[in-house]
């Protein structure tokens, strides 16, 4: 038999100790004795270790205020007494009753200050409602803005090894311009992989998009197809659905397609190892995979991924041909500054040869000449948000500055509805001076008073979160139309979201509450029974400072739509340099091969048509244009990095193209074909600004070293072919290849007649390619999409922010001619007028808000001239956008306060004097 320790039926010393010094004297030896008894009866039925953590637990239960040892003269002694003795009575019953009445008082206290909460809010319906509506709008918006800012931070880290990714991109400088990109020459991967012991996996791929695809009588333009190397699903976690992933992109003319295209081309059949047909010149290629879609956060998207045809590899480089964007994957625990340094070496190493090869430049000569190249390494979930390669990725990325700015204002938009919170909360001081005075007296102390306003407070946040989520609900389908997403509200329903959600919003509540609650609990009762208490002008320089931020948020936000909206018209009416007015852009015209030419002669015939030309590439927009450094023939080492457009004697007619010098391409010089026309900028770059006529360029070089030369015939006027967010850039147009699209320029009458009778002539030439079109100013205004957005999100938030501070400046107002209703009544019996009295109570808010004027205006100049550095083309910040952001807030506040401010100058002052 076991022999029991003779200590075992004693608890544990030290807490018995300390809840001996802890509890009041006349619950003391009752409780002791309770938990002793109990204590005993575990470690018989139990064993010691259990009733030991048992007991532990239940000394936890007793550090309540019914039982815990208080202070004299805070609280009746009788009362007191007979509550310890309850309480104690009750304890000593056993467990089953014990446990329950350990929380009788904090429940009752909790359920009493809900209860008086409840009333109050009740009670003041108007700044209830305007804190709820305020506190609403600011947890919406910011509730939204967590959506969008959550879906822009998770591109691409749907893949398993997204910390592990990087793509290697390009850093070249030339003639003084940045003008690298994110994608490499077709042998860079392999180099990587065989070259750097830190690569596990190197792949590319590059895009091939606009590519026409049929299988039976069913044909399909494919934007989104991508052609890879085997590697890719080695790096990338794209779920297979059918095929073997190691396997899928081995051979050539195969092709891995998503479950979404699988369903478009062969409903619910299986489609692997049947074949589809590439392009004009009808290419097979065997599906050998089905993937899942690929997710909508990714930087780059595929509906299709083909294999790289056999003849991939025949000029192989760094810098040639360089369309490849090209990704490494590395090991768990890799240094990126030592692996970036082996990167960067192999890049010099190979780039350097390949620059002797065709510039017969070495390194050092290159960079002698102020030019520079080298690499860098882009981790793949910083691509979407930090990538400076803009029109050259594979998708339009985002920008971290948005997600920045609109996180900014998502904070400001919440601080201005806690500002409102507090300024209400303070300035109604007086209504609730005699309820905590006559509390104070009864008994209570500061901190139950803190937490009575703290509560209600809370309880105020809660109903604004439940109305906050309604507006949500509501407003989403909106925000989404606004920012291109699709986002839910499923995010919402994650329990570590919802936490989190709930645990902001009680931070809110304690955050907007917190300054009050303090405030009110620290009245002297002798003072506010008295009367004596005012919280006027006493109390107005912090309620001044709330309205000062205020109105400098707000006056921010309309200096930054002011700003946006002058930029946004300055691109619009803007002359580009052609003329996009009644263009018409049939598109991919390269489908009907040799009858393309046919299909534009037929086109000139009709009489809405002025002029037609046909060309691959289009101003402004999505075009297929090579990028490529051209030279001089006189100075081959200085090479300008140029645009290409490939164009027909037509093109430059049809789109009002000026020439400044020599003439435009004419079929009736063959020798046009070696003949070439610049741009302005192209003639400055190349220096040949006096006598550009007859000079030559060096085209291509062959294999046996033998150069192309290419004479330059005309000059045109520079024009914008991009966004003026970008510079224009040096231009060599070129005479043929030219096919892609027909450009028609046409008059203004009968556009759908004269629409319908081309669809009719396309389908007699290709009934099965679908046939499109757009308008040179219709693809002119969507190149300034992301503007019109940024300009909309402003003036919605702005809107949103001068309506929360117009109703917390409403409140204020309410309350500061309340409280002033006896100098009002004094002024007009001593003859002050109504107009007199007006200007009385608006004065002190329109120095407020013209000190938040002096504020706002060299920040917001600030924060907007780096958003316009964006643009190569930009207004300037003038200084009547200050007087008008500073003018408007006026005229909004004086209408808010107006209201208020005449309904108390118009009272009749014997009943003013009287309410007194």
């Amino acid at each position: 038999m076991k022999l029991q320790h003779p200590t075992s039926d004693l608890p544990p010393r030290r807490i018995t100790k300390f809840l001996k010094m802890l509890l009041a004297p006349h619950v003391r030896e009752e409780v002791l004795g309770d938990l002793q008894e109990r204590y005993v009866q575990r470690v018989q039925s139990q064993g010691v270790s259990k009733a030991r953590r048992r007991y532990w637990l239940e000394t936890l239960a007793y550090m309540r205020p019914a039982f815990i040892k208080r202070q004299k003269n805070k609280y009746s002694s009788t009362g007191r007494q007979s509550a310890g003795r309850k309480s104690a009575g009750r304890h000593s019953a056993g467990r089953q009753t014990a446990e329950p009445s350990a929380l009788y008082y904090c429940h009752n206290m909790i359920l009493n200050y809900l209860k008086i909460a409840l009333r109050n809010l009740k009670r003041q319906k108007v700044s209830t409602s305007i804190n709820v509506i305020g506190l609403a709008i600011g947890l919406a918006t910011c509730i939204l803005i967590m959506l969008y800012v959550q879906d822009e931070l998770s591109y691409d880290r749907y893949n398993e090894k997204a910390d592990r990714i990087f793509r290697v991109a390009q850093k070249v400088r030339l003639n003084g311009d940045d003008v690298g990109g994110p994608t490499l020459g077709q042998s860079a991967a392999t180099d990587l992989k065989q070259q750097v012991p830190e690569v596990l996996k190197a792949t590319r791929f590059r895009g091939q998009g606009g590519e026409f695809v049929s299988y039976g009588t069913s044909s399909f333009k494919e934007d989104n197809l991508l052609v890879a190397d085997s590697s890719f699903f080695d790096v990338f976690s794209i779920p297979f659905l059918k095929g073997n992933p190691k396997r899928a992109l081995t051979e050539p003319n195969t092709v891995v397609i998503t479950d979404e295209t699988a369903r478009k081309y062969f409903g619910n059949d299986d489609p692997i190892g049947k074949v589809l047909s590439f392009g004009r010149e009808k290419i097979p290629y065997r599906i050998t995979g089905v993937v899942s879609n690929v997710p909508a956060s990714s930087h780059f998207r595929f509906d299709m991924l083909a294999s790289f045809a056999a003849d991939e590899e025949e000029h192989a480089g760094w810098i040639y041909r360089m369309n490849y964007y090209t990704y490494v994957l590395l090991p768990e625990h890799h240094d990126f500054k030592k692996v970036e340094a082996k990167i960067a070496r192999l890049a010099e190493k190979q780039i350097g040869g390949e620059l002797q090869q065709w510039l017969k430049l070495t390194p050092e000569q290159f960079r002698a000449k102020g030019d520079d190249f080298g690499i860098l390494l882009q981790p793949l979930t910083g691509i979407h948000l930090y990538s400076a390669f803009g029109t050259a990725e594979l998708s339009p990325g985002g920008t971290i500055m948005y997600v920045y700015v609109l996180s900014a204002i998502a904070a400001f938009m919440l601080l201005i509805a806690c500002v409102n919170f507090m300024n209400l909360s303070t300035a109604t001081a007086v209504r609730r001076s005699r309820e905590v005075g006559v509390r104070k007296v009864l008994g209570s102390v500061k901190g139950q008073l803190r937490q009575q306003f703290l509560i209600e407070s809370l309880l105020l946040a809660i109903v604004a979160l439940l109305v906050g989520l309604l507006i949500v609900a509501v407003a989403l389908p909106f925000f989404n139309q606004l920012t291109s997403k699709a986002l839910t509200m499923n995010l919402l329903t994650n329990s570590s979201v919802v936490a989190g959600l709930i645990a902001g919003t009680v931070l809110v509540g304690l955050l907007a509450g917190s300054y009050p609650a303090f405030y009110l609990a620290s009245f002297k009762p002798v003072l506010v029974l008295k009367g004596g208490f005012s919280a006027g002008r006493g109390n107005f320089n912090l309620r001044s400072g709330l309205v000062v931020f205020q109105f400098f948020v707000t006056i921010s936000m309309i200096i930054a739509t002011v700003t946006a909206d002058r930029q946004l018209r300055y691109m619009q009416s803007q002359k580009v340099g052609f003329d996009r007015e009644q263009v018409l852009v049939i598109q991919n015209t390269d489908m009907l091969r040799n009858n393309e030419a046919v299909f534009r002669d037929q086109i000139i015939q009709s009489p809405q048509v002025i002029t037609s030309s046909i060309s691959g590439q289009v101003p402004v927009g999505n075009s297929i244009m090579d990028k490529t450094t051209v030279m001089s023939k006189e100075n081959p080492d200085q090479g300008v990095m140029s645009r290409f457009y490939f164009v027909d004697p037509e093109y430059i007619p049809t789109l009002a193209i000026s020439m400044t010098q020599g003439r435009n391409f004419s079929k009736s010089f063959p020798t046009d074909s070696s003949a070439v026309i610049l741009n302005e900028t192209a003639i400055r770059a190349l220096g040949w600004q006096q006598d550009p006529i007859g000079r030559e360029l060096i085209g291509h070089t062959d294999d046996n070293g033998v150069k192309t030369y290419y004479r330059v015939i005309g000059v045109v006027k520079d024009f914008h072919f991009e966004s003026l967010k970008q510079k224009i850039e040096p231009l060599v147009m070129f005479l043929g290849r030219n096919s892609g699209n027909i450009l028609v320029k046409t008059r203004t009458d009968q556009i759908p007649t004269f629409l319908a009778s081309l669809k009719q002539q396309w389908e007699s030439f290709s009934p099965t390619a679908p046939f499109s079109y757009s308008f040179l100013d219709d693809r002119f205004e969507h190149v300034y999409a992301s503007e019109q957005k940024i300009e909309q999100v402003l003036v919605l938030f702005s809107s949103l922010t001068i309506f929360i501070a117009c109703l917390g400046l409403f409140g204020l107002a309410t309350y500061t001619a309340e409280q002033r209703t006896k100098e009002i009544g004094v002024r007009k019996v001593l003859g002050a007028s109504v107009g007199s009295v007006v200007a009385l109570l608006c004065n002190d808010f329109i120095k407020l808000i013209l000190i938040a004027l002096v504020l706002a205006s060299p920040i917001a100049w600030w924060g907007m001239n780096q958003w316009l550095n964006e643009f190569a083309y930009k207004v300037t910040i003038d200084w009547w956008i200050f007087g008008v952001a500073g003018l408007l807030a006026v005229g909004i506040a004086l209408l808010t306060v107006s209201f208020q401010s005449i309904k108390a100058a118009m009272m009749n002052p014997v009943k003013s004097l009287r309410s007194e």
